[in-house]
C-alpha cells in the first residue's frame, strides 16, 4: 500500500514482531537501534532520533519495504514527499528527519551490519529547504508573553502551581521540553550564588541554565507544595537502602514524571485563555526566550549559550527580532549622524571640527 501521509502513519502490524534486518537470520531491527542510540550520550539526543526513526521505519512497514534489504533512494524520496503533501510537517522537520535516518544507515554501514548504500544519502539540491534567516516556529512578542504568564499564574485546580512553574521554566529558561520533563529535582542547585539547573544537553554535554528570580519564585511555590517531596513519601527501591531516588522536577499528582503531551496540551490551553493566535508549543517558548532576550540586550553569545547551541547560527534563527523594522540599522544611523540637540554634526564635512 502507498503511503500518503506521513505525519500520520499506520502502526507496524502487530503480528509481524519486530522486523528483521539482513534476513531471517538477522539482527532484529530493536537491538540495533539500541546499539546505535547508546553512542549517544544524551537522553534528548536518543529520544529525538528514536522518533524520527520510528517515523521512517512505520512507513516503511505500511508500505511493505525491508528497511535494510530493500530500502532504497526513491523510498526516502517518496517518504519526504508524503510528509510534504500531508502539510502537517515544516522542512525543518523533514531536513531533521531525514538526518537522522541518514545517521543510523552510516552507522550501520560503518558497523559492517550492511553492504548496501545509505538510502538517505540523497542529492543535496533534493534536500528539504530551509530558510536559515526566517524560522518556521513562530514566536510571542512582548505582551503576549507576559499575557500567557499572567494566564498561568491565574490558573485554577491542584496542579496550578505547577502550571506557573512550568512556563516560567520554559520562558525564562528557553528549554526544551525534553530538558524540562526529562529533569529531576537533583539537578536544581547553585553556582557562583546564582540558582542553576544542571543536566545533559542535546549532544551529550553537560549545560546549566541560570534560574532568575520569577522562575525560583513560581519553582519554589510549587515544590513546597509536593507531597512526594517529603521524606516520608520518599519511597526506596528494594536493595538500595540509603540510595537517594530520582525526582521528577515536575510531576503528575502520583509523583510520576509529566510527559511531553501534557506539557504541549497544557501551553494550548493556556495560550487559548490569554488569546493569543499562535499555535502553542514548548518550542514556541523557546523561540519567545532567544527573540525577547536579545530584545532586553543580551549578546547573542549569552543566549547561545544559555540555548545550549554548538553553532551561533541556529541561535540566529531563533531570534525573531532581525525580521522587525524596531531593529532596523537604518534607525541606529540615524541616530548616531543626527546629534541630540540640532540635527548637525559636531564635525564639518572636511573632518575638521567646526
Amino acid at each position: 500500500m502507498t503511503v500518503l501521509s506521513g505525519e500520520v502513519l499506520p502502526a507496524v502490524p502487530a503480528h509481524g514482531g519486530a522486523p528483521t534486518v539482513g534476513g531471517r537470520d538477522g539482527d532484529s531491527l530493536e537491538e540495533l537501534l539500541r546499539e546505535w542510540l547508546v553512542s549517544y550520550a544524551s537522553p534528548h539526543t536518543r529520544d529525538a532520533y528514536q522518533r524520527d526513526l520510528r517515523h521512517w521505519l512505520t512507513f516503511l512497514a505500511a508500505s511493505g519495504v525491508d528497511p535494510l534489504t530493500e530500502a532504497r533512494r526513491v523510498h526516502t524520496h517518496a517518504w519526504l514527499r508524503a510528509q510534504e503533501a500531508a502539510g502537517r510537517a515544516s522542512a525543518a522537520t523533514r531536513a531533521r528527519r531525514l538526518a537522522a535516518v541518514s545517521a543510523f544507515y552510516s552507522w550501520l554501514i560503518a558497523e559492517d551490519r550492511t553492504d548496501r548504500a545509505n538510502p538517505a544519502a540523497i542529492n543535496p539540491k533534493q534536500k528539504p529547504k530551509t530558510d536559515p534567516t526566517r524560522p518556521s516556529t513562530p514566536g510571542l512578542s512582548r505582551a503576549q508573553a507576559e499575557a500567557l504568564l499572567a494566564a498561568a499564574d491565574a490558573d485554577t485546580g491542584p496542579q496550578a502551581a505547577r502550571t506557573a512553574a512550568i512556563v516560567a521554566l520554559l520562558l525564562y529558561g528557553g528549554l526544551r521540553v525534553g530538558e524540562l520533563v526529562g529533569a529531576d529535582v537533583e539537578q536544581l542547585g547553585y553556582n557562583r550564588n546564582h540558582r542553576v539547573l544542571r543536566f545533559t544537553a542535546k549532544g551529550g554535554g553537560p549545560h546549566l541554565v541560570a534560574l532568575p528570580a520569577p522562575v525560583t519564585r513560581r519553582l519554589d511555590t510549587y515544590l513546597a507544595g509536593r507531597a512526594d517531596l517529603t521524606e516520608a513519601r520518599v519511597p526506596v527501591p528494594a536493595g538500595q537502602a540509603g540510595v537517594r531516588p530520582r525526582r521528577p522536577l515536575v510531576a503528575t499528582a502520583s509523583g510520576a514524571r509529566v510527559d511531553r503531551g501534557a506539557v504541549w496540551r497544557l501551553l494550548r490551553r493556556l495560550a487559548i485563555t490569554a488569546g493569543i493566535p499562535v499555535k502553542m508549543s514548548p518550542h514556541v517558548l523557546r523561540h519567545t526566550c532567544a527573540t525577547l532576550s536579545r530584545d532586553a540586550g543580551a549578546r547573542l553569545e549569552d543566549v547561545q549559550e544559555q540555548l545550549g547551541h554548538a553553532d551561533a547560527r541556529t541561535t540566529r534563527r531563533y531570534d525573531h527580532g532581525g525580521q522587525r523594522l524596531d531593529r532596523a540599522p537604518a534607525y541606529t544611523l540615524a541616530a548616531y549622524l543626527t546629534a541630540a540637540g540640532d540635527g548637525h554634526s559636531a564635525e564639518s564635512p572636511e573632518g575638521e571640527t567646526a
